[in-house]
């Protein structure tokens, strides 16, 4: 694999996993409870 190709993958992992951290601390941080 070429650098420039690690790169974009490092950077697609990134983007992945840290929507998914900000989508779970969002969660954590305001839950949406309907009693």
């Amino acid at each position: 694999m070429s650098v420039s190709a690690i790169i974009m993958l490092l950077i697609a992992i990134g983007t992945v996993w840290g929507g998914l951290v900000l989508a779970i601390v969002n969660i954590v941080r305001h839950p949406e409870i309907d009693d």
